[in-house]
């Protein structure tokens, strides 16, 4: 049975219009999403804008997930940081905030070796808490192949890998070459993942659309294809700007438009161009009109 089963939202960070964290936002962001349905939340990630925090401003949204999760699901905090010293730090932090696990990058500031990667996930591990192991090459430099997370895998902590290559074939040589679970982490595989075997979605669309997203995931589960069919395809168009690197000001857009607004960006992310938003909004238009 995996550790981390079903819909995790990767959380936006909501912001006032002075670019300043608004807590209460947050917080009840966390109450609608899992009153909604979601399985788990995910703080402190890319979507959430991390690297534009303080250390302050990181660890209050930390607590703040936790203390609206109430133990209602768990929290997933991602930890990605310049050093490993830096990572661990925030590992320790989770665990001492009550966080059930971590998604965690492999260095990110540069093409490590083999070696250092391992060493990397090794402090992780040591500190105690369950690790999602984040593979993001398209965004970052090291591409965590099935051939490695098979080595990482022998650390007791590390139960997962988040798969966000957007090769389905990477879910099938995972289970087949390693012990870890998969979490697939593009949405534009949100169906086709867990027909293939992948027990988690760390997602970013569900931040405004929550139940259509678990809908479709337990659907794919279930192996429910033809249930599901019409329904992603409604979606998928959303989807996709997920895997795209205007993620952020797109899946904030799609919150105004579902009456939960989560604020502006914080640079250097600004505002996209109105013919941009105007296309997500035909697209949020006919997934929900499609699934209402």
């Amino acid at each position: 049975m995996a550790r981390f089963e079903g819909v995790y939202v990767a959380l936006v960070t909501p912001f006032t219009e002075t670019y300043e964290v608004d807590y209460k936002r947050l917080h009840e962001l966390c109450n609608w999403l899992v009153e909604n349905g979601v399985h788990g939340l995910v703080p402190s990630g890319s979507l959430g804008e991390y690297a534009t925090f303080t250390r302050e401003e990181r660890a209050k949204i930390i607590d703040t997930v936790v203390e609206a999760a109430a133990g209602r699901v768990p929290v997933m905090v991602g930890t990605a940081a310049p050093s490993t010293k830096q990572a661990v730090e925030w590992v320790e932090y989770s665990k001492d905030a009550g966080a059930e696990g971590v998604m965690a990058l492999p260095p990110i500031n540069y093409n490590p070796l083999e070696n250092e990667v391992i060493a990397h996930y090794e402090a992780l591990n040591r500190v105690g808490l369950p690790i999602i192991a984040y593979n993001n090459p398209r965004d970052y430099p090291t591409d965590l192949t099935p051939d490695l997370l098979s080595k990482l895998s022998k650390f007791k902590n590390i139960v997962g890998v988040k798969e966000f290559t957007g090769d389905i074939r990477r879910v099938h040589d995972i289970l087949d070459q390693t012990n870890l679970e998969v979490m697939i982490g593009v949405d534009d595989l949100a169906l086709e993942g867990p027909l293939m075997g992948a027990t988690g979605w760390i997602s970013g669309v569900p931040n405004a659309l929550p139940k259509e997203g678990v809908e479709l995931f337990n659907l794919g589960r279930e192996g429910k294809v033809k249930e599901a069919m019409e329904m992603y395809r409604n979606l998928l168009p959303l989807m996709h700007y997920d895997a795209n690197p205007q993620l952020v000001q797109s899946i904030k857009y799609m919150m105004e438009l579902a009456g939960q607004p989560a604020g502006p960006t914080r640079p250097p992310r600004l505002p996209l161009s109105d013919n941009y938003y105007a296309k997500i909004k035909k697209d949020y238009e006919r997934a929900v009109g499609a699934n209402s």
